[in-house]
This record gives C-alpha cells, sequence and structure tokens, in this order.
C-alpha cells in the first residue's frame, strides 16, 4: 500500500521532509513503547561495533526511505516496486556471503522464476514512453534497493545484542536528529485534511511494516524473507488498479494496462516465491534430524 501513498505524497511534500515526518513519528511511538516495557536498557551493553553497525543501518535506511520516495516522482508505484525487487537478490547475496546463510539450486532457480515473472508481470511497462525519465526512476531506485539490503544485513548482525525494537528506535531517532536540518517541517502546516491522512498512513505503515519486517528477519533466514519481499510488487499492482477502478485519485495514479502474459508473471512470482517457503522449511526439517 505504501508506494501508493507516497506517489500521493509528492503533491504536498518533498521526499526528504516526508521521510523525516515518518522517522519522527515512529521514533516517538516507539520510543515510549519499549520505555513502557523496561526494554531500553539493552543499549547500556553495546559496544563501540555495535554503535557503528547501529548507525550505519539508520544511514543507510535514510537513503533507502528518500530515495525511494523521490524516484516516485518519474515512476508510477508498480514501476517503481518493479525496480525495488532488485532488492531481495541484493539481500540473498549478502546473507550469502556475509552471513554465512545456505542456499540450494531449487531455491536459485525459484529465484530465478521470481525474476523471470516480475519481467513478465511488468512488461507494459517497458513499452511505456519518455524512456529517459523511467531509466533515471530506475537508477534512483536500485540506491535504494543497495541502501535497504545493507540496512537489513546490518540490523540482523544486531539482533545478538538488541531486540527488532529497539534497533528500530535507535535508527529512527538517529534519523530524525541528521535529517532535520535539511527538512522544511512548516510546509507541513499546509496540508490539506486528505493530506493529513496520507502522511499519518505513511508514519503508520512506517512502524506496521519495518516492525514486521525486523521480526521476520530475526526469526527466518534472509533468503526466504527475500522471497516474500518479492510479492510487494504483486500487491502493489492490485492495489493501483483498484484504485483505478474506482477513480480514486486519478491525477496521480494511472493503469498499468495488465494483460493476460502480466497475470501469468504474477501466478509465476507467487508459486515460486510459497515454493522457496516450503523448500527452506524442508531443509530446516533435515537438518534438525540429522
Amino acid at each position: 500500500m505504501l508506494p501508493i501513498a507516497l506517489k500521493l505524497s509528492t503533491d504536498f511534500s518533498d521526499p526528504i521532509t516526508l521521510t523525516w515526518l515518518r522517522f519522527f513519528v515512529a521514533a516517538l511511538i516507539l520510543g515510549a513503547w519499549q520505555w513502557k516495557r523496561g526494554k531500553l536498557q539493552q543499549f547500556k551493553g553495546l559496544t563501540r561495533r555495535n554503535w557503528v553497525y547501529l548507525l550505519a543501518a539508520g544511514s543507510f535506511l535514510i537513503v533507502n526511505y528518500t530515495c525511494f520516495v523521490w524516484s516516485l516522482r518519474f515512476l508510477l508505484p508498480g514501476s517503481a516496486q518493479l525496480s525495488f525487487q532488485t532488492a531481495p537478490i541484493f539481500l540473498t547475496l549478502g546473507g550469502l556471503f556475509f552471513l554465512k546463510d545456505k542456499i540450494n539450486w531449487q531455491q536459485c532457480v525459484c529465484f530465478a522464476l521470481i525474476a523471470l515473472g516480475i519481467l513478465i508481470f511488468f512488461h507494459p511497462v517497458f513499452e511505456q514512453t519518455n524512456q529517459s525519465s523511467i531509466w533515471l526512476g530506475f537508477a534512483i531506485v536500485q540506491l535504494s534497493a543497495a541502501a535497504w539490503s545493507m540496512y537489513a544485513l546490518l540490523q540482523k548482525s544486531l539482533f545478538s545484542r538488541l531486540d527488532p525494537s529497539n534497533i528500530l528506535f535507535a535508527i529512527y531517532l538517529y534519523a530524525t536528529f541528521i535529517m532535520l536540518p535539511f527538512t522544511s517541517p512548516s510546509s507541513l502546516l499546509d496540508m490539506s485534511t486528505q493530506d493529513s491522512m496520507i502522511a499519518l498512513f505513511c508514519c503508520i505503515n512506517t512502524l506496521i511494516a519495518y516492525g514486521s519486517f525486523a521480526q521476520a528477519m530475526r526469526y527466518w533466514q534472509t533468503v526466504q524473507v527475500s522471497a516474500s519481499v518479492a510479492l510487494t510488487p504483486i500487491a502493489a499492482f492490485i492495489l493501483t488498479e483498484i484504485c483505478v477502478a474506482n477513480s480514486w485519485w486519478s491525477d496521480s495514479i494511472s493503469s498499468s494496462h495488465a494483460d493476460y502474459l502480466s497475470l501469468l508473471g504474477m501466478f509465476i512470482v507467487i508459486v515460486s516465491a510459497i515454493a522457496i517457503q516450503l523448500i527452506s522449511v524442508s531443509m530446516q526439517r533435515k537438518s534438525s534430524a540429522l
């Protein structure tokens, strides 16, 4: 749902200011929640290396958030999600090289099918005009995807010292202060009621989506999380088409004009993502039995 809201936000806020607002609200809510639970004591046990990892993760997440919103000035929500699907591949490769996760040939085949399915699913995108704008948007999304993958890997390496909520709280608080000099908070005072609702949704999404992602990274291997993330553009496409069918925000949201070939691509992605999960479960059971 987020790409649609972010696309709408480009009418009333610049990417940096909106990203700062999302971090600020998330830091307030998550900080209060962790303080009430007595979980903030975990920070006392961090080493200098842990702090460096935490700040680096925060910096990469800032780049991820800001660049993705920026890319929506040049791409439709579905197109941006298509471009972002290199991120699961980056994450899987990072898990292999840095976290020593294991991946077998069946999972490799499934990832290849996911990539193929995504290309088939979004083939109408490549037929659009204004190619220079599309390629600029694609380059910005690739920067966002690379930064997201580095954030996720650093976050996973900190789970032995901090729980996911504390990691996110520290990142959000750090980002709030780092980004403040580059924002224009006063522009948010001119938002209409609808603009305020869109901004509020983006803030709540930051808490729920990234909180859920952090928990998934804690319990799953990167290959499993990557496969689930690959389903994101399918959901974005369906929700975009619902908006178009109901003439919601017609000035900003337009159809991707998917055909039967696109639906075939959707089917390939969904089946391959489910297959990766089943293969991962099978591998874990065999490992436990040995």
